[in-house]
């Protein structure tokens, strides 16, 4: 082993955990406790800050140095790495250009087998992310599904069913569902999860599937042109079905006057249209699926609150202090 791979395996090790006993690199390395100690004195003129410590044990220790100096990442982190940068642009923190400069640094340097994995790896990110807790998702997963997107092949996949789905059925007689055949379009991210958009072929319609319910089938069927999504805008497609709607745009829009002080009302607004009225009251325009829904969206600020539009919206508010009032005579179910 030369002297620079010897300084790059060391430097990986060193990176993957806080503290490491000489002797057990020495035994890593296949190299002796003398050459460890010179090659740490090396490391440490390149700028990177590693203390020695002490007892039975004595070794050696990675620190933080007070500037950033060269990293080493294995093939899963550099994609992983470049996967986020990719997503940077929806936190909307300002490093929008920095994250751009950064993935292009990334990608000049890494060996063509991950950069042919990172090209297939098209994402977009709707909205921003969200309160849910986001779901672990299998490169390899991510990786195959962009290769069909990239090679336009068909995808063949099971797709998990919902634990509710499976509480509902009747295991016994429950068959195996055939795999779904699809022209995959786009991975997208939203709210910390990640979705396919494809063309189900057994459906005859576009469908959004949620990647973390996805396992691919080997091999892939076949060769497929690209169709078009509605509206020819991936990023609209996808909001408007996460809406309930045929366009990016909530079907049931009113406002409410809320009797609460609008900088306590923006946190937690979502995509609605705040707008201070006095120091105690401000208006709230949102939108939501059904009117039903959208009433019971403004409740939950728990206050007093006026109607100012449409009449869909007071019926609505009826219907919902109807069925509460029914429900809170009924009491807790007695078992």
């Amino acid at each position: 082993m030369t002297t620079t791979s010897r300084l790059l395996n060391l430097l990986s090790l060193l990176q993957a955990r806080r503290d490491w006993p000489g002797s057990l690199l020495a035994s890593r390395l296949n190299i002796s406790d003398r050459t460890v100690r010179r090659d740490i004195d090396r490391l440490r003129e390149m700028g990177y800050s590693i203390q020695a410590t002490m007892g039975p044990d004595g070794g050696y220790r990675l620190n933080a140095g007070s500037e950033l100096p060269p990293l080493l990442f294995d093939d899963d982190q550099t994609v992983a790495v470049a996967i986020a940068l990719q997503a940077a642009p929806a936190v909307g923190a300002g490093i929008e250009e920095a994250a751009i400069r950064a993935l292009g640094t990334i990608r000049q340097v890494m060996p063509s087998r991950l950069r042919h994995r990172l090209d297939a790896l098209e994402v977009t990110t709707i909205g921003r992310p969200g309160d849910a807790a986001p779901i672990k998702i299998s490169l390899d997963i991510l990786v195959t599904i962009a290769n069909t997107i990239r090679d336009r092949e068909t995808l063949r996949f099971d797709y998990e069913p919902l634990a509710t789905d499976i509480n509902n059925s009747n295991n016994s007689e429950q068959q195996p569902l055939p795999p779904r055949r699809v022209e995959p379009h786009h991975l997208v991210t939203s709210h910390g999860r990640w979705y396919l958009v494809g063309w189900d072929l057994d459906r005859d319609d576009w469908r959004l599937y949620r990647v973390d319910r996805v396992h691919p089938r080997i091999p892939h069927g076949p060769h497929f042109t690209p169709r078009t999504v509605p509206g020819g805008n991936v990023n609209e497609f996808v909001s408007a079905r996460f809406k309930g709607s045929t366009a990016n745009e909530w079907p049931c829009r009113g406002t409410v006057i809320l009797h609460l002080p609008a900088r306590d009302v923006l946190p937690f607004a979502g995509d609605g249209s705040v707008t201070a009225i006095d120091e105690q009251s401000c208006s709230l325009e949102a939108g939501s699926w059904s009117w039903g829904a959208l009433a019971a969206s403004f409740g939950r600020f728990e206050v007093p609150m006026e109607i100012v539009e449409p009449p869909e919206l007071a019926y609505a508010f009826a219907t919902l202090a109807e069925r509460y009032a029914t429900t809170s005579k009924t009491g807790p179910s007695q078992k």
